[in-house]
């Protein structure tokens, strides 16, 4: 048996086209045709880890996967040559050997997403699925107040899946910021980890504040009452992207993305 080596990967993909990141037993997860790429450049049938599971419908701008390896690979294989294997909505943007003591998922210090929401009377044509979408008018300045009221280590537990089984609630957000581009609002979140829906339930919420239904400190009221029945519903996943996924220095990962998506929402 050869040298076992440490394989990280940075992902980009369009969560239409599959059920999520987990595999499935039907392959239609985002997981199941890298396995497919990994194993016919590899030759061998390799394990891998993400560092944060997409649901169905959740795009990604910067996945980070790591795989152990005996095979003897130049970095471009694992970069153009498993590109030529994935289908087209899924593409490998970066790879290269890591310590053997990188992980994914644990060695991860923070998480960052975005998500895109069209805020118009009349529903998304040319960008369906890949944004949100709400018709009523929103009031961005009391989202934004709303939206501080999660800022700091707290119990989410109002935001958090029934199916979640994440140890604990608690989770550290650093930063939840609301801009306004046009008919498009964006809303950026950037935390320690998230919580199964998490982002999806806080847009949910933040929403009815934009829309009047709740006043901005309704925010503040679900989180101290940790009850998730009592919030809004949980939003669309069609707008939501994993923008970045950020590492200690030492790691040398290449996993945030700016995102340009800005350009084509003008």
């Amino acid at each position: 048996m050869g040298i076992v080596v440490r394989i990280a990967l940075v992902l980009e993909y369009d969560g239409r086209a599959f059920c999520g990141w987990q595999t499935q037993a039907n392959g239609c997860a985002v997981q199941d045709v890298l396995q497919v790429a990994l194993n016919e450049i590899s030759g061998e049938d390799v394990s891998m880890v993400c560092a944060g599971r997409t649901d169905t419908g959740v795009h990604a701008l910067a996945q980070v996967v790591h795989f152990d390896t005996t095979a003897v690979r130049p970095e471009s294989a694992w970069v153009r040559g498993v590109n030529a294997l994935l289908p087209t909505t899924v593409a490998v943007r970066w790879a290269s050997e890591v310590a053997p003591t990188f992980h994914a998922r644990f060695s991860a210090q923070a998480r960052r997403y975005r998500y895109l929401l069209l805020n118009r009377a009349t529903r998304p044509g040319l960008s369906s699925g890949r944004v949100g979408w709400f018709y009523a008018p929103l009031d961005v300045e009391k989202m934004q107040q709303a939206a501080n009221y999660l800022l700091g280590e707290h119990d989410f537990s109002a935001f958090r899946a029934a199916e979640c089984q994440a140890k604990t609630p608690i989770r550290t957000l650093t930063a939840l910021n609301i801009q306004r581009h046009g008919e498009y609002l964006i809303f950026d979140l950037n935390a320690n980890a998230f919580l199964h829906h998490m982002v999806r339930n806080i847009i949910g919420a933040l929403v009815y504040v934009g829309k009047g239904k709740h006043p901005p400190q309704w925010l503040d009221e679900l989180m101290q009452g940790r009850d998730r029945k009592l919030a809004a519903p949980t939003f669309a996943p069609d707008g939501l992207y994993l923008a970045g996924v950020e590492y200690a220095l030492h790691w040398m990962i290449q996993s945030k993305n700016e995102m340009v998506i800005e350009e084509w929402l003008e």
